[in-house]
């Protein structure tokens, strides 16, 4: 199995469990954007620290990164901080495990600005899987009381989507950013985009809060034994993330990445008692479907 499917499939299982730490962030008093902030506010010094160690264990110097590092890891952090916002959100519509497929939506769309913005299509077995996961979606976002009931265009279903947009087009944003580090090492080139992007998004969050919400980073420091543990798995997650996208068309790594939700379900059952429902199983036999064919034509 290769390198970027392993770290994939861990960066999806660490994501999850950062995503569940966040669902309780909400019953300390939290908003929304305090609970995004937290993902942000301990990521960054530990990224950065990452990022330190790597350089100095290196003898050979890196190249300052040109303004197209910049750009991309700049687009990439807001594209993820409005998409959390959403996904945040999200929670309070449906449960946590439906409330994370609605995001998925993104496969398409991160092939579609993948091809555009990078230059990196796919084949047409790749799609068809990454087709074939979307259709799993479908079913498992499907409404308890149906589509004309529940009506396509509500609430959760527009965060979702919108959340799944964003998603995309950070994952766009980060693949090019570690495209724009000259350095042989995967680890190393995932890590100085990770460390700026994190960055970034740490300080646009604070400044964001302080004007919109105020008292609220404070909100987050006081809660600092739950918010940090947020923080350490956020960052884990996000440098598995970005070491597959060094190795690997974001695309391919967005759509593999689905197999989150088949362990939110599992999260959905142990810890929030949520069952699935059958339309919802026979989405996940899809998604598992789609996933497998990943692995086989990327």
């Amino acid at each position: 199995m290769e390198l970027w499917v392993l770290v994939t499939l861990a960066a999806a299982a660490v994501q999850t469990l950062r995503f569940t730490l966040q669902k309780r962030l909400k019953g300390l008093g939290l908003s929304t954007g305090g609970a995004t902030f937290s993902r942000f506010l301990f990521a960054a010094p530990l990224a950065l620290g990452g990022l330190a160690l790597l350089m100095a264990l290196d003898p050979q110097p890196v190249p300052m990164p040109g303004p197209r590092f910049w750009i991309f890891a700049m687009l990439g952090g807001l594209g993820q901080i409005i998409a959390t916002f959403c996904t945040v959100a999200l929670f309070s519509e449906r449960s946590f495990a439906v409330g994370i497929a609605f995001t998925k939506t993104e496969t398409v769309q991160v092939a579609a600005f993948s091809a555009l913005v990078l230059g990196e299509g796919v084949s047409a077995a790749g799609l068809l899987a990454i087709l074939v996961g979307v259709a799993g979606v479908i079913l498992i976002s499907r409404p308890p009381e149906g589509w004309r009931q529940g009506g396509i265009l509500n609430r959760a279903t527009m965060l979702g989507v919108l959340a799944g947009a964003l998603f995309g087009l950070s994952a766009i944003g980060y693949r090019g950013a570690t495209l724009e580090v000259a350095h042989q090492d995967a680890l190393f080139r995932a890590t100085a985009a990770l460390a700026m992007a994190t960055s970034f998004q740490a300080l646009a969050m604070a400044l964001w809060l302080g004007w919109r919400e105020p008292g609220e980073v404070g909100r987050v420091l006081v809660s600092w034994r739950a918010t940090a543990l947020v923080g350490v798995t956020g960052v884990l997650g996000s440098l598995g993330w970005f070491v597959a996208f060094a190795l690997q068309n974001a695309a391919y790594v967005r759509s593999l990445g689905q197999v989150e939700l088949l362990y939110s379900i599992l999260v959905s059952a142990l810890f929030f008692r949520e069952r699935p429902r059958p339309v919802e199983v026979a989405g996940m036999a899809l998604l598992a479907l789609s996933i497998l064919g990943i692995v086989l034509v990327a």
